[in-house]
C-alpha cells in the first residue's frame, strides 16, 4: 500500500516525487494526473505506478500531496471530499490558499499541512516554508512531513500568517535569481567570453556565494564587504548597483509577489 500520493505530476508534483522517490521507495508513492501521456512520461523516468483516478488512488495512501495549479485546486477538492478522512494528512501547495479552506471541504478534524516548496526542488536544492493545521498529529507523521520536505531540500517551519512571506523569500524568486544569472553571464559575454562558459560562471558564482551564506553562518553584508577591497573593482560594481537601485528593486519585486499571494487568499 503506498504510503504518499500525489495529485498532479506537473512540474513542482514531480520534482517533490522525484525526491521522495529517494527516501520512500517506488513502492510507498503513487500519483494520478489529468494528463495520461504525462503520466506515463513519470512512469518511465521514476518507475513509480500511477492511479487511474482520484479516488482509486485516495483510497490506498495516507500523505496526499494536492499539486494542482490553483485554478484546478476546487474542482480536486469537490471531487475527492467524500475519500478524505481523519486518518489522512493532506499536503497542499497552493500560493495564497489557508488550511481552513480544505478543512471547510473535508472537516476541521482533518490533517492539513500548507507549503510552499520551489522549483529547485529538482536538483534536490529545494527550500519550502510548511506549517501545520491545529490538530494532533502523531509523531510519526510529523516525522514522516519532515523527511518528505527534507528529501528535496531544506524547509522552515513557520506560522501560517507568514506563508504569503514565504512566496516572497523563496517560491517566487528562483526567478529573480535565474535573471541575475542571465544578466550577468550577458555582461560577461560583452567582453568576450563564450556564451556557454559565462553561464557556468555566472551560475556557480550564485551557487557558491549561496553556500557560503548557508554554511558559515555570516551575515551577506560581512561577506560582500569580504570581497570589496578599498579602491577596487567590486566596490565600483557595487556603487553601480546601488546607484541603479538593485535593493530597492529586488524589495519592490517581493512586494508585488507578496500582494499577488495575498489576492489568491482563500
Amino acid at each position: 500500500m503506498a504510503k504518499i500520493g500525489f495529485i498532479g505530476a506537473g512540474n513542482m508534483g514531480f520534482a517533490m516525487l522525484k525526491g521522495a522517490l529517494q527516501v520512500f521507495g517506488k513502492e510507498e508513492l503513487t500519483y494520478t494526473d489529468l494528463n495520461k501521456e504525462r503520466m506515463e512520461e513519470v512512469k518511465k523516468e521514476t518507475g513509480v505506478q500511477y492511479s487511474l483516478d482520484f479516488h482509486e488512488m485516495v483510497g490506498k495512501i495516507k500523505y496526499l500531496v494536492l499539486a494542482v495549479k490553483p485554478q484546478h485546486l476546487e474542482g480536486v477538492l469537490e471531487n475527492i471530499k467524500d475519500e478524505i478522512g481523519n486518518e489522512h494528512v493532506i499536503i497542499a501547495i497552493a500560493p495564497g490558499i489557508a488550511i481552513s479552506y480544505y478543512q471547510s471541504y473535508f472537516g476541521e478534524n482533518t490533517k492539513v499541512v500548507r507549503a510552499m516548496p520551489n522549483t529547485p526542488a529538482l536538483v534536490n536544492e529545494g527550500m519550502s516554508g510548511i506549517c501545520f493545521s491545529k490538530n494532533i498529529f502523531t509523531e510519526e507523521e510529523k516525522n514522516t512531513v519532515y523527511q518528505f520536505f527534507n528529501s528535496f531540500g531544506k524547509f522552515e517551519e513557520v506560522g501560517e500568517n507568514l506563508m504569503d512571506a514565504v512566496v516572497c523569500a523563496s517560491g517566487s524568486s528562483p526567478a529573480y535569481v535565474y535573471m541575475f544569472i542571465e544578466a550577468l553571464a550577458d555582461s560577461a559575454v560583452k567582453y568576450g567570453i563564450p556564451r556557454d562558459k559565462a553561464y557556468t560562471f555566472a551560475a556557480q558564482t550564485v551557487l557558491g556565494s549561496a553556500k557560503m551564506v548557508l554554511e558559515t553562518g555570516e551575515h551577506p553584508g560581512k561577506l560582500k564587504d569580504q570581497v570589496c577591497s578599498p579602491g577596487g573593482t567590486t566596490i565600483a560594481a557595487v556603487s553601480a548597483l546601488e546607484e541603479c537601485g538593485f535593493r530597492s528593486a529586488v524589495i519592490k519585486a517581493a512586494d508585488a509577489c507578496y500582494e499577488k499571494s495575498v489576492s489568491f487568499n482563500k
